[in-house]
C-alpha cells in the first residue's frame, strides 16, 4: 500500500511538472483522428463490436457512422447500446451519415430526411452526435438545377429539425455536384440556396480534387462553412482511384494549414475501396496523419 508520505511526494512532483509545462498543456487531450466506418463496412456488418475494438486499437479515437437505417438503427444496436460500445472503446462519435430518402426502393428506407427523420434525430441525440450528414444523392435524386433548389429547401427543413435537438445538419459532396449545368455547378446551388447556419458542408477532399477544384479556394469563398472533412488520398495513376492518406497526390499538409478558414472541427479518414484489407489501409492512413497532420 502506498504510504501517505509517498503519495504526497508523488502528487507534489506532478503538480511541479504541470507548473513547468503550463496548466493548459500539461493534460492536453490527444487530437481526434476519425474514421468513417463505411471504410470497414463489411466487418461492421459481420461483427460491429469487434470491429470497433480493432479500430480503437489502431489508434483512432473518433468515428463517423455510415447510413442509419431506422429499424436497424446503429449497426443492429439501439442508440444506448451503441453509445456504450463506443465508450467502452474510448471512441467518440461526432457525426453520422444519413440519406435523403427520395430514391424509389422495394422497401422504403426509414430514418431518412423524408421518412421518420424526427426519430433519426432523436436517436442521434441519444448517441451524442453533433452533426447529421446527408451522405449521398442517388442518381434519381439529383436532376436539374431546379431540383437542386428544391433539395436545398429540404436540407433547410432537415436542418431546422436538427437545430431543435442541438445538432448541426451537413451535406457531403461527391464529384457529380461539380458537373456544370448551363455553366452553373449544383454544388453552388446548394451553397447559395441553403441557410448557412442550418446547413453546413462536409467536404470530401478527394472528390473535390478529382472534380478539378481546389478545396482551399472553396474554403476562402465560403469561410466557416466546412466543419467536417473526409480525408482520402488519390493515386498517381490514370484512374485516380482511392489511396491511403499520404501515399497519393493530394497535398494534405497545405490543405490542413487552412483548416481555420474552412471552420473544420472534425475530420474522418475514408477509403471507399482498398487494395487489400481495409484495416491495413486505415492503419497506414492513421500513421501518416498522426506523424504529419495533427
Amino acid at each position: 500500500m502506498t504510504s501517505r508520505r509517498v503519495f504526497i511526494k508523488s502528487a507534489s512532483a506532478l503538480s511541479a511538472a504541470a507548473f513547468v509545462k503550463g496548466p493548459l498543456t500539461a493534460f492536453k487531450p490527444a487530437p481526434l483522428i476519425g474514421l468513417q466506418l463505411y471504410t470497414v463496412r463489411d466487418a461492421m456488418q459481420q461483427d460491429p463490436v469487434a470491429t470497433l475494438e480493432h479500430v480503437a486499437k489502431i489508434g483512432y479515437n473518433s468515428v463517423e457512422t455510415a447510413t442509419y437505417t431506422g429499424s436497424q438503427q446503429f449497426y443492429g444496436m439501439g442508440p444506448l447500446a451503441f453509445k456504450k460500445v463506443l465508450k467502452d472503446n474510448g471512441l467518440v462519435v461526432p457525426s453520422g451519415h444519413y440519406r435523403l430518402g427520395e430514391e424509389k426502393t422495394a422497401q422504403p428506407v426509414k430514418g431518412t430526411m423524408l421518412l421518420e427523420w424526427q426519430k433519426a434525430v432523436d436517436d442521434a441525440a441519444t448517441v451524442g452526435l453533433k452533426y447529421m450528414v446527408c451522405a449521398y444523392l442517388a442518381e434519381s435524386e439529383r436532376g436539374n438545377l431546379d431540383h437542386y433548389k428544391s433539395l436545398a429547401e429540404e436540407f433547410n427543413k432537415a436542418g431546422e429539425t436538427c437545430k431543435k435537438a442541438g445538432i448541426q445538419f451537413c451535406y457531403h459532396n461527391h464529384n457529380f455536384e461539380f458537373e456544370a449545368q448551363g455553366g452553373v455547378f449544383p454544388y453552388d446551388i446548394l451553397l447559395s440556396n441553403t441557410d448557412k447556419n442550418l446547413v453546413k458542408m462536409e467536404m470530401d477532399l478527394y472528390w473535390v480534387t478529382k472534380a478539378g477544384h481546389d478545396p482551399i479556394e472553396i474554403f476562402t469563398k465560403h469561410p466557416g462553412r466546412f466543419p467536417l472533412w473526409h480525408v482520402k488520398d488519390m493515386t498517381n495513376t490514370p484512374d485516380k482511384t482511392f489511396a491511403a492518406v499520404g501515399t497519393g497526390s493530394i497535398d494534405f499538409k497545405k490543405i490542413f494549414r487552412d483548416k481555420a478558414i474552412a471552420g473544420m472541427k472534425y475530420f474522418f479518414v475514408e477509403q471507399d475501396k482498398c487494395p487489400g484489407s481495409p484495416f491495413d489501409s486505415i492503419t497506414e492512413s492513421y500513421n501518416y496523419i498522426k506523424k504529419n497532420l495533427v
